[in-house]
């Protein structure tokens, strides 16, 4: 279903709050505040959204969102948050590599780069969004899916982590766990969608996904329950991440073999190892009282800005290499070696 067509339709009768906003690029940069705090470089390079406090450290408790950050890289002028994904490459014939750069989404043609951000109480096309959650807490954030995933059955622990080949910029379906087989014409979509039921208690765990949960049983879409050990249902966090692919569609670039050309900036081939990380920031209440409103996408408690004023928001870069944005790099920032 075409997105025009959605929100024609939520317009038929009153709902819960279903969010989408886009948010321009803060930076891309070798950090990783969640796994590798205070690392510098991170192993493997990120593009990175939301508030401008972003840095190598976060330590949880000193460091709120809200306050310390001047300027937001998204839609809502509220949301200090920090969201972000790997890095994606080409490798061309000669195993240079090349960083693929993103681009906006329908409705934010003009963002710098950057991805969607929705946050849901029901399933997308559910235009009532009945569901009552609650927005997360100073402090919280959480990791889904694994870069060390490089098999079908891995990525499977982490049911909503998809690809789509967009034929055009309103393709939506089919859904691939591992990467595009051939050349996308308007981009490769990459979906991250986050676990929606919470413990209650812990703003964060050891490996950053045990204080969240998908659903004891059936998916957040059919309103499967929380398991007793979660009982906190909370919204889903979708990413949508649109590569600008363009520029390697032609199959002459392709391997001669016919494989696909793409590798995610931890030299996974597969698609597999997709995964994303999320830093809540959002100022006072102001998350729970738009989730709270009857609106869809347009909700009259959410302020925002302009796309202008996303775009003017950014980070200096703090690991200074060369990532391959406008020539060909011999090796992918941070991994040992080419890939032979």
């Amino acid at each position: 279903m075409r997105w025009n067509s959605l929100v024609g339709l939520a317009l038929v009768a009153p709902s819960h709050a279903l969010i989408r906003f886009g948010c321009s690029q803060l930076v891309v940069d070798r950090l990783d505040p969640l796994v590798n705090p205070g690392l510098t470089p991170s192993p493997h390079l990120h593009q990175i959204i939301g508030g401008n406090s972003f840095n190598a450290s976060m330590e949880p408790v000193e460091h709120d969102l809200a306050k310390l950050s001047t300027c937001t890289t998204c839609q809502p002028a509220d949301d200090f948050s920090n969201y972000w994904t790997a890095a994606l490459y080409f490798r061309s014939r000669n195993g240079t590599y090349k960083r693929v750069p993103q681009k906006g989404n329908v409705g934010f043609e003009g963002q710098n780069g950057g991805m969607t951000v929705y946050y849901m109480q029901n399933s997308l096309g559910d235009f009532q969004q009945k569901s009552k959650v609650k927005a997360f807490q100073p402090g919280f954030r959480m990791l889904v899916g694994s870069p060390l995933a490089s098999t079908k059955p891995e990525a499977d622990k982490f049911p909503q982590l998809t690809y789509t080949c967009l034929q055009d910029m309103n393709t939506r379906y089919p859904e691939t766990k591992n990467f595009p087989q051939k050349p996308c014409p308007a981009g490769t979509m990459v979906n991250v969608r986050f676990p929606t039921c919470w413990d209650g208690v812990n703003l964060d765990s050891p490996d950053h996904m045990s204080h969240v949960s998908y659903p004891a049983n059936g998916t957040f879409e059919n309103q499967g329950p929380c398991p007793a050990s979660h009982p906190v249902r909370i919204p889903q966090i979708l990413y949508e991440v649109i590569f600008e692919t363009k520029e390697f569609n032609t199959k002459e670039q392709w391997p001669a073999d016919g494989s696909q050309p793409f590798v995610w900036s931890f030299s996974d081939t597969t698609g597999y190892g997709n995964h994303g990380d999320y830093v809540f920031g959002w100022k006072d209440d102001s998350l729970q009282k738009i989730l709270d409103e009857e609106c869809y996408v347009n909700c009259k408690t959410m302020k925002t800005q302009s796309i202008d004023e996303m775009n003017k928001c950014s980070v200096p870069i703090t690991v200074d290499e060369d990532i391959g944005d406008t020539n060909y790099i011999e090796s992918i920032p941070g991994q040992k070696s080419p890939m032979l």
